[in-house]
């Protein structure tokens, strides 16, 4: 390719009329029976079996070695679906489901998707579709001060918001961050060393209750982790963080990055992040908070004192796709500091660059992917369909139906709940030596198809 050339390239609309399987005019009307489909499925779902029974490897006895060479009637296709499909479906919308954090869903939701999936733009930069940026960073701050999050967060400070597939995305992304901030501070101290020569000295640091996304965050990112034990609550406190980073200086280690949990999977606690706050501080360490679920909560302000805290933190994420009525995958990130995050992401080719980059954002230096889906039109639509009020009628009535089950629980003598009921997790068990009879009716109840259940294992 030559210097200097500019490149063009097909289209996908571009396609010969024979080779389309599907007009506009059938797209209306496979589209409407769509719709009356996913209606019917929402409104119906509380009928089907919550889990799947199907062996492993099922389908493979059931659809065709190799994809069809000629176009199929669309009627056979979705004659498929229910026949072949549904039966391998566990269904995360049913009321019996109770697996796991929730997974957002609403229609308004659903609209937001189905619309960004016929724009089919590829948002990594502001050139590339000026709305998909805007939109994300308005919704984004719309989100930080609904939560209650500093304006240090925000978008007309140095921090800022991102949308992310994942909480395991956003943990990645701020330890990389983290980790060439360090790498690069190490390296000015010690010129006689490349930064790469400094990589085996960086420690992480998380409670044994943090999602196992930190230790991959960890192994990516070549670093040690070191996890600590939390408290009787299964709260991580500043004094167990200081003794464990001081530990690893005396023995020429470097401590970089902290993670804390708000909410955590297995049993819903939440760290100090008023004592390890400062603790990271002196230290060097990047504070980051993972409040995959909880943060949601922090709509409703007679949760935000669980934000005490947050002002010495780095960044923070929260999942709106488990708790907030909002479809998978999206998961919103804050940082601090946007330059350190985006430095050590960018990479930046001829080919992206334009006119505008010193004046806008352009979220693919804030993520590992280049492409990037417009998420932050269901964002959009959900938060102007409920209002903050509507959100935070949803959150509040989760945590209402999680006390009425826990005053369930303890009328029966036979049961013991081991978790601080704050949000809409119970973990409960029976009163037995050991965990065997637990693990028993564990079994028995997802066997039983009703209801969908599953283990969590704490204060061992």
């Amino acid at each position: 390719r030559a210097q200097g050339a500019v490149v063009i390239t097909n289209h996908a609309n571009i396609v010969s009329e024979t080779t389309k399987p599907m007009d506009t005019e059938e797209f209306r009307q496979r589209g409407k029976e769509m719709v009356d489909y996913m209606c019917e499925y929402m409104e119906t779902v509380a009928d089907r079996p919550v889990i799947s029974t199907v062996q492993p490897n099922y389908l493979r006895t059931l659809l065709p070695r190799e994809a069809p060479m000629d176009p199929e009637p669309w009627e056979d296709v979705m004659a498929d679906v229910e026949a072949k499909i549904m039966p391998g479906i566990t269904h995360w919308q049913h009321p019996r489901f109770h697996a796991y954090f929730p997974a957002g869903n609403s229609y308004p939701s659903i609209l937001g998707d189905m619309l960004s999936d016929i724009i089919a733009c590829v948002g990594f930069s502001w050139a590339a579709s000026p709305a998909c940026t805007e939109l994300e960073t308005i919704v984004l701050d719309w989100f930080g001060k609904a939560i209650g999050l500093p304006q240090t967060f925000l978008s007309d400070s140095k921090g800022g918001g991102v949308i992310q597939g994942s909480a395991s995305e956003c943990i990645l992304v701020c330890m990389l961050a983290a980790r060439a901030q360090a790498l690069r501070r190490l390296h000015e101290e010690d010129p006689s060393v490349s930064e790469v020569g400094h990589l085996p000295k960086l420690v992480a640091y998380c409670s044994r209750e943090a999602h196992s996304c930190v230790e991959k965050a960890a192994m990516i990112s070549l670093v040690q982790l070191r996890i600590l034990e939390p408290d009787a609550d299964n709260s991580l406190r500043g004094e167990i963080l200081r003794r464990a980073i001081e530990e690893d200086e005396a023995k020429g280690l470097v401590p970089f990055f902290v993670s804390a949990i708000m909410g955590s999977t297995g049993s819903c606690s939440f760290d100090n992040l008023v004592e390890l706050g400062p603790v990271a501080k002196k230290h060097n360490c990047w504070m980051h908070v993972d409040a995959a679920y909880a943060g949601s909560s922090f709509i409703c302000p007679e949760f935000q004192h669980l934000l005490n805290g947050i002002e010495v933190v780095d960044s923070f994420n929260t999942n709106p796709n488990k708790w907030l009525l909002i479809n998978f995958d999206c998961s919103c990130l804050w940082v601090k500091e946007r330059k350190k995050l985006i430095g050590a992401l960018n990479v930046d080719p001829l080919y992206l660059k334009h006119e505008h980059e010193d004046e806008v954002f352009d979220y693919r230096h804030w993520c590992i992917p280049l492409s990037r889906r417009f998420r932050s039109l269901k964002m959009w639509f959900v938060f102007r369909s409920y209002g903050i009020s509507g959100l935070q009628q949803y959150i509040r009535n989760h945590v209402r139906l999680a006390q009425i089950f826990e005053n369930h629980v303890l009328k029966d003598k036979r049961f013991e709940v081991l978790n601080d009921v704050r949000m809409g997790l119970v973990c409960f068990r029976l009163r037995s030596e050991g965990d065997k009879l637990t693990a028993e009716l564990l079994a028995n109840i997802n066997h039983s198809g009703k209801i969908h259940m599953i283990p969590a294992r704490i204060k061992e």
